[in-house]
């Protein structure tokens, strides 16, 4: 009897953290209402610099995210006028689980459970509404970093883990960042090589009928980089040409297959 019970249970809990996935999605891609984004402000490193840089944010260092979307959105006939808005909380003092890169599934998902708990606990903050989607922005010297942890973004609990260089120059390539992982929690796919970061033809190109081919003028925001030669692609160091290719728009529901 009582293993029956805890059978029932177990299905019950499990309902439930269904139910709850399948609203987060429908709420999230409907874009019928603006997506409130929370930024959580973190020192990532315990450095002095990373700890005056990010005392010194204010909402505007994330405007471009909103203008960003907002264009994008538009151009694929959304009619909301802001898709997205992007809040900055107080800085958090305690930093996110660490994603070992060998990880496997099981480590992945035992992570993204100790995210769930991390990210409900990191993300209260009397006197500020509640975020749908909540990002941790882990901020590091870019004296003592010259390459930053992978960052991450999860549709199943919308929440990311975004690494961010502490320098003002700076700014518009971790807004880049954060638009990418936002794109994940929303249901959107990487569009390069993992191992390597090339952007994959055509799905990775901005324009893939472009003559001659390269180098690409703008950048898919899910290939994060743009295409200049068959064997060379950098980052942009803003959004502004960077764009949301049709195969990501068909991701987050802004078109209809």
């Amino acid at each position: 009897m009582w293993k029956t019970i805890r059978i029932a249970i177990l299905l019950v809990i499990l309902g439930a953290v269904a139910l709850q996935q399948w609203m987060d999605r429908h709420t999230t891609q409907s874009w019928r209402e603006t997506l409130w984004v929370g930024i959580f402000p973190l020192n990532g490193d315990g450095s002095a610099r990373a700890g005056e840089y990010i005392a010194r944010l204010t909402p505007r260092d994330f405007a471009d995210i909103e203008t960003f979307f907002a264009r994008e959105a538009h151009r694929y006939g959304i009619g909301l006028e802001q898709p997205v808005h992007v809040e900055l909380y107080p800085e958090g003092h305690r930093l996110p689980p660490v994603l070992p890169r060998d990880s496997g599934l099981l480590g992945t998902a035992w992570w993204s459970l100790k995210m769930r708990w991390y990210a409900r606990r990191a993300s209260d903050f009397r006197g500020h509404p509640p975020a749908r989607i909540r990002l941790f922005v882990l901020y590091h010297d870019p004296e003592t970093y010259d390459h930053l942890p992978d960052s991450h973004g999860l549709q199943k609990g919308l929440m990311g883990v975004v690494h961010a260089f502490a320098d003002a120059s700076l700014a518009g390539s971790n807004n880049l960042v954060i638009a990418h992982e936002l794109l994940h929690t929303v249901g959107a796919s990487d569009k390069y090589i993992v191992t390597t970061g090339e952007p994959l033809f055509p799905i990775g190109f901005a324009d893939r009928d472009q003559q001659p081919l390269y180098p690409q003028r703008q950048t898919e925001i899910m290939a994060g980089r743009r295409p200049v030669s068959p064997s060379e692609w950098e980052m942009p160091r803003s959004l502004a040409r960077v764009i949301v290719g049709p195969e990501t728009a068909l991701e987050i529901r802004w078109t209809r297959p």
